[in-house]
């Protein structure tokens, strides 16, 4: 099995200890004066990264957000970190005014053709395509966006990776991918259900066979943070530990470790890796930093290469 990086496809046994959630660039609309765009901070993010171990980052930055493909191919020729790039699209106030518009009739192509033959000129594959939901709730736009996912899946094997508002909604989204769409659940990784700390909701998502990434701390979110390892005992004490990832979701040049105020991506393996051996042992730490993501980002089923 394989994972589509930014250098070519990987055997998934190749990834190594993976941060299963973050953005090396990343220009949004919401964030204005924050966007990550500076290449050398990039790599100077992904160098720390690396020597602590770090083998691979899963980048979600989608569609029209400023992926800068060609520099995410240049920074894993450099460090020799694996990078996986996004196709996709976010939610629609992320974009300037009429891009949403001028894309959505050719969502489902736009996402074939970036995993298939490369992100503009570039060259460079996505490896996985990033959607989002609402804040409780499927509106419009997610829907649209979520049938296209599918759609682009079924062609290219690629997983569907979910930003959910402030953790939540995730049920109506297996609901719709899995339940109405055909994709497998084990093709499906639902992203920020640590902003949303409900043991019970977690339990349901996880008996339902997706992935589920609890990615952060971060600066936004951290009222959370305390409840992180409490959520991710409660779903290993019920034999789930093969469902779960971890990341970082740097998405801002103040959370840069190298730039900014942190704690950056170095943090997973400097601070949250050495509280799970503590707590859960050197076997559920690698399960979730290596195993997991290894079965989280491969491509499944019919792949048009």
């Amino acid at each position: 099995m394989t994972v589509r990086t930014v250098l070519g496809d990987l055997a998934a046994d190749q990834l190594g200890v993976t941060d299963a959630h973050d953005h090396l660039f990343f220009r949004s609309a919401l964030l204005p004066g924050q966007e990550l765009d500076d290449s050398e901070a990039a790599t100077r993010e992904v160098r720390a990264f690396a020597e602590l171990g770090g083998r691979t980052i899963v980048q979600w930055t989608p569609y029209g957000l400023g992926r800068r493909a060609g520099d995410l191919a240049k920074i894993s020729a450099d460090t020799g970190v694996h990078l996986v790039a996004a196709t996709g699209l976010h939610r629609a106030e992320h974009y300037p005014a009429g891009l949403v518009d001028e894309v959505r009739p050719e969502l489902a192509d736009i996402f074939v053709r970036e995993v298939t033959e490369g992100i503009g000129d570039s060259g460079v594959r996505a490896g996985l395509i990033k959607v989002a939901g609402g804040f409780h709730i499927l509106d419009e736009h997610a829907r649209v966006v979520m049938v296209a996912a599918a759609e682009a899946h079924h062609a290219t094997g690629a997983p569907i990776a979910i930003h959910h508002e402030l953790g939540t909604a995730a049920d109506a989204v297996l609901d719709l991918l899995v339940d109405e769409s055909g994709v497998a659940p084990e093709s499906v990784i639902l992203g920020h259900l640590n902003r949303f700390p409900d043991h019970r909701f977690h339990l349901d998502l996880a008996a339902r066979g997706s992935f589920l990434a609890f990615d952060g701390p971060s600066r936004a979110n951290n009222a959370t943070d305390p409840r992180l390892f409490d959520c991710l005992a409660a779903l290993i004490d019920a034999g789930y530990a093969d469902r779960l990832l971890l990341g970082g979701d740097t998405t801002t040049a103040r959370a840069r470790a190298a730039t900014g105020e942190g704690p950056g991506i170095p943090y997973l393996l400097t601070g949250l890796r050495p509280r799970l051996v503590r707590y859960f042992g050197e076997e559920i730490a690698t399960q979730l930093f290596v195993a997991n993501p290894a079965r989280a980002f491969v491509l499944r089923g019919t792949v048009r290469e």
